[in-house]
């Protein structure tokens, strides 16, 4: 089921410039066109099962005082960079929007028990097989 798209209010995202990391010689020295975003979970106001669920991720982006700190420095541009850092953090809340579909458990068919015991007799013949030869 696909929620509706929750946006974030950009008066909630901290966002500044700082120095790329890496090769790119001397402009990478004096531009600072690398952007790093920090994203507060616990005082935005996204609604409440959307914050449960974005503190519940395992991810490295996301610190242990649930602060989202994504850093984008693929672009020389620090626009680019902006948006390319923005649109990350709507992937990120986009992926908790959405309630995966919960599974109905099912039986195999006997014929498919029977194809998988099949499989394992045969199986361990070759094994048996593998053994010495009596002489």
């Amino acid at each position: 089921m696909q929620a509706p798209r929750v946006l974030i209010p950009e008066d909630e995202v901290m966002l500044s410039a700082i120095r790329a990391q890496g090769a790119g010689g001397q402009n990478v020295n004096k531009v600072s066109s690398a952007i790093q975003l920090r994203f507060p979970i616990r005082t935005s106001s996204l609604p409440d099962y959307i914050k449960s669920r974005l503190l519940a991720l395992r991810d490295h982006r996301i610190t242990s005082d649930g602060v989202i700190v994504i850093k984008a420095q693929t672009s020389r541009s620090q626009y680019q960079n902006r948006l390319d850092a923005l649109a990350r953090l709507q992937e990120m809340v986009d992926s908790v929007t959405t309630v995966p579909e919960e599974r109905k458990p099912t039986r195999p068919t006997r014929a498919s028990q029977r194809r998988r015991l099949e499989g394992k007799a045969a199986r361990g013949e070759v094994k048996r097989m593998r053994g010495r030869v009596p002489i």
